[in-house]
């Protein structure tokens, strides 16, 4: 699973949608062309998530390749990518729209200037739709048909999934001072949850769920030369099946398949074709994040990359 340009967070189509899938496997390869190698439960999934017009709740640890999925359908229908990300805090007004209150002073003032004293004027102008701030859940209403990314539900309060789930219900928006935004064609709905907490069943019932589990060894083999296609087989192998021993070990951050690629991504630009112990122990800071894991897993590497 690897990750696509960022251009396709812009909103911005660079390809004529082609949202007429017909079959997971259709799915499956054009994900796989769009770099993504999706098995066939997740290419099933997305599939009827994007005929049924139901939101994908994907879960899974930490660089499993849940946010590349969204940015793989993107790409394989010719959407934009429109991301939300959620974070401890985040509300509906930092979801939705705000209103652009410096421009809507200088206009104001503007106004005063030339002697405008209308007053309903003055109040209908400043809350025009060109002071509106479009966030991301209204973009992609407005920029339907296209690919909506919500990273990391699980980051987020209570309050805010009762609100998702309201949008989510039937894709509209109601700004008092506009009016209503229904999309024309409902986005194709990404949910992302690395389960740091439970997500509230009503929010899941409304999504179709897909567990997203660590690749096996030869799928992680591929997608590292997919991903890295100049380096050896060998050297992706040996760094697949030493992350597979690391992953089964009690570690406070097990590497995920991000991990994987950047640790072959090091060894490569040190010049190497195959993964020893020298040079497993050189590089761990690549695929393991916490000292304590890397001092732990220094003793060990003989055995790791020998096992």
């Amino acid at each position: 699973m690897t990750d696509t340009p960022d251009r396709f967070e812009t909103g911005q189509r660079e390809t004529p949608y082609n949202g007429d899938v017909t079959s997971p496997a259709q799915l499956s390869d054009r994900l796989d062309a769009a770099g993504y190698l999706a098995d066939d439960g997740l290419a099933t999934a997305a599939f009827l998530a994007i005929r049924m017009g139901r939101p994908l709740f994907v879960e899974g640890e930490a660089g499993v390749g849940k946010t590349s999925l969204a940015q793989a359908l993107a790409v394989a229908l010719g959407a934009p990518l429109i991301r939300l990300q959620c974070y401890e805090g985040v509300d509906a007004a930092q979801a939705l729209y705000d209103w652009d209150f410096p421009r809507q002073l200088l206009h104001l003032r503007a106004a005063e200037a030339v002697g405008v004293t209308d007053v309903d004027r003055l109040e209908h102008e400043l809350y025009d739709r060109r002071f509106l701030l479009a966030r991301p859940l209204l973009r992609a209403l407005e920029e339907s048909p296209c690919v909506l990314l919500i990273d990391e539900i699980d980051r987020a309060d209570d309050e805010f999934e009762a609100f998702l789930l309201e949008v989510l219900s039937d894709f509209t928006i109601s700004i008092p001072e506009v009016g209503t935004v229904r999309a024309s064609t409902p986005p194709v709905v990404v949910v992302t949850s690395n389960r740091t907490r439970e997500v509230h069943d009503a929010l899941k019932r409304r999504c179709l769920y897909h567990w997203l589990d660590h690749p096996g060894v030869e799928r992680e083999i591929a997608v590292i030369r997919r991903h890295l296609p100049e380096v050896t087989e060998r050297l992706a192998a040996d760094v697949a099946r030493t992350v597979h021993r690391l992953r089964e070990l009690d570690l406070l951050k097990p590497p995920g398949l991000a991990e994987s690629i950047d640790w072959v991504a090091a060894l490569s630009a040190l010049g190497a074709n195959q993964l020893d112990a020298d040079l497993a122990a050189r590089t761990l800071g690549a695929v393991l994040k916490y000292q304590e894991d890397t001092e732990r897993m220094r003793p060990q590497v003989a055995d790791l990359v020998g096992g």
